[in-house]
């Protein structure tokens, strides 16, 4: 310290080596606790009375001289010592350092202090504040049995063994920010206003099994945890953290309770395999985290957000009641979005799922997303967006997968649609859904691509069944599309009222059934002659040879009132022509010419209608 720098306490006047002690000295003495002479000392002690105040920061202290400073503060009855204030800042513990039957009327302070050896704090109590700030400790940190009523700061404290902060309860909040140690354990705690854990620095397990977060949030931003972090039975009143944070196990929150939601934005996951089973009645954010090993994610949620979420290998998210949003994730090995039918399980039975509906899990969004590694198995996609996903073509689809259908009434057919399309038709049909705020909708141009993906993704996965309503949309569509040319759009919308573009077989057979109506009343209206005529033979002799010759007179066009004609003999001479027209044979009846032209006209238009409603039931039944 140069001769311009003040002093923080009145300093020892004891020096060695040329180095003045920075102990605070006792008053009125010159010097400090441990620099005291015998005499000195006893008389110091002598004075000390239960509740005293302690000041000796900077002072080198042992166990032993740190047993004489307490010994007459304890109550003879109890064995407990009773002490004010207690300021140890920057002390210099030389072996293992012990307090133990402290009661602290006000804090206790250790900032910066130095142990060489383990520091074990046993049935300790304190009014105020805990102070371990910027402490260094050589060995383990065990805080048994103790009650801190105010903060407690551990912030940039390092620790080269094991942390125990077996603490029964912190009446205020907890900061361990920057903490380093080798293993921390906080089992059991309460921590009455939160903890933060920022930036703390784990070199193994970590573990919170018991630990009870009250009204303030649990905050682990930047934390670095190599090994397992278990929040067994841990109760999180408000939100839990874990922004820019490293993790190099499992997390496990077996029994665990939330009241608030779970962040893990920017998370890394080293050699983490497991999280959860996690029930939250919130959001459970992993956007931009990235997992590094397979990992399977058990969650119980409102809402699970994976928002460019990176998956360096295979990934199992098993899922409850959530509305996953998969936007812009970055899949690079197969990755499964599993909806569980049944409540997670711990060893004393179904974990229980406090404020959350029970519902089918919905995937909102696969936008960005390489689906060619991505497998929806018992999801409800009735509000996915697809559109900007690539591969699509290679989406696996399993299980029970529920898509979005047209509104109910006799104009809409029943069939499995995109979102994107109802957010399309909801400008201009009443019944379809709206697009949320900020979402945009797609053109037509847009959406047929998509389907057409979809519907190979079906196909190659064997269901063509289910393929059939993606190929309706497609064609849809293209239908619809203002970049089609007018004949295009004329032809498809032909073919979609004849037949439903080769896939409603009801609407085929009732055009085929029209026609061959119309057909029938043509006959017999025009169709079949006045009477059938008969075959008329002429010939000459001349002696010894005879010449006939034999014509058939036209037909003639049936006369009288149309009602006359519509007789029981021309209906089933009518039904016989149309119903050989329909498999394209000539019937063998003799016509009039209007029956001609429209018999010909129904062996052409009647077998392909016929054609239509066959393709449509194979469409439908074929594997």
């Amino acid at each position: 310290m140069t001769g311009t720098d003040t002093e923080a306490w009145p300093r020892c006047g004891h020096s060695a080596g040329g180095e003045r002690c920075p102990g605070r000295r006792v008053d009125p003495y010159t010097a400090c606790l441990a620099h005291l002479d015998s005499a000195d000392l006893a008389a110091h002690l002598a004075a000390l009375r239960p509740g005293a105040d302690l000041d000796h920061r900077g002072t080198r202290f042992t166990q032993d001289l740190l047993d004489e400073l307490l010994a007459p503060l304890r109550d003879p009855a109890t064995g407990r010592a009773r002490v004010g204030k207690a300021d140890f800042d920057e002390v210099r513990f030389t072996g293992e350092a012990e307090v133990r039957d402290v009661e602290f009327d006000d804090c206790c302070s250790f900032a910066s202090a130095v142990f060489d050896a383990m520091l074990h704090l046993r049935e300790v109590c304190t009014g105020g504040d805990l102070q371990l700030s910027r402490a260094r400790v050589a060995g383990d940190v065990w805080l048994d049995n103790t009650r801190v009523a105010g903060d407690a700061w551990f912030n940039e404290a390092r620790f080269e063994g094991t942390l125990r902060f077996c603490v029964e309860r912190v009446g205020r909040s907890a900061s361990f920010r920057s903490l380093t140690c080798a293993e921390a354990y906080f089992e059991g705690v309460d921590f009455e206003r939160g903890a933060d854990f920022t930036g703390m620095r784990v070199a193994g397990k970590a573990s919170f099994e018991g630990a009870h977060f009250k009204k303030g949030s649990a905050c682990f931003d930047k934390a670095g945890i190599e090994g397992d972090m278990p929040f067994d039975g841990a109760h999180f009143a408000q939100n839990v953290t874990f922004r820019d944070a490293t993790i190099g196990g499992d997390l496990s929150f077996l029994n665990a309770t939330s009241e608030a939601d779970v962040h893990f934005r920017r998370t890394a996951f080293r050699r983490t395999a497991v999280i959860g089973p996690l029930v939250c009645p919130g959001t459970v954010d992993f956007s931009d985290a990235v997992f590094e090993s397979a990992v399977t994610l058990e969650v119980a949620a409102k809402e699970v957000r994976c928002l460019r979420t990176r998956w360096g290998s295979t990934a199992a998210l098993r899922l409850r009641h959530a509305d996953v949003d998969l936007t812009d994730a970055v899949p690079a090995f197969p990755v499964s979005v599993v909806g569980r039918p049944r409540p997670f399980a711990s060893p004393e039975g179904e974990i229980a799922e406090p404020g959350l509906t029970p519902k089918q899990v919905s995937v909102v969004s696969v936008k960005g997303v390489d689906a060619a590694y991505l497998v929806l198995a018992d999801v409800d996609l009735t509000r996915c967006l697809f559109v900007e996903a690539v591969h699509l073509d290679q989406l696996r689809l399993e299980g029970r997968c529920r898509l979005a259908e047209p509104p109910g009434g006799p104009r809409w057919i029943h069939r499995r649609t995109l979102a994107e399309e109802h957010h399309w038709r909801a400008p201009r049909y009443r019944g379809w859904t709206a697009a949320p705020d900020n979402n945009e909708h797609h053109s037509p141009e847009v959406l047929a691509p998509v389907y057409r993906q979809l519907r190979k993704a079906l196909e190659d996965g064997r269901n063509e069944p289910g393929a059939a309503d993606f190929y309706y949309g497609e064609m849809e569509m293209r239908r619809h599309s203002d970049s089609a040319s007018r004949g295009e759009r004329t032809l498809l919308w032909l073919y979609w009222a004849l037949s439903g573009y080769g896939l409603r077989a009801t609407r085929a057979l009732t055009w085929l059934l029209l026609a061959m109506t119309a057909t029938v009343f043509a006959m017999m209206l025009w169709g079949i002659p006045k009477t059938d005529p008969d075959p008329v033979s002429e010939g000459t002799a001349d002696g010894r040879r005879i010449s006939l010759t034999t014509k058939k007179p036209t037909p003639v066009n049936p006369d009288g009132p149309h009602a006359q004609r519509l007789s029981g003999e021309r209906f089933e001479k009518s039904l016989r022509v149309v119903a050989n027209s329909v498999i394209f044979r000539a019937s063998g009846q003799d016509l009039t010419t209007t029956g001609t032209y429209v018999e010909m006209t129904a062996r052409l238009v009647e077998p392909g209608l016929l054609a239509l409603a066959l393709l449509a039931v194979r469409n439908r039944v074929k594997r």
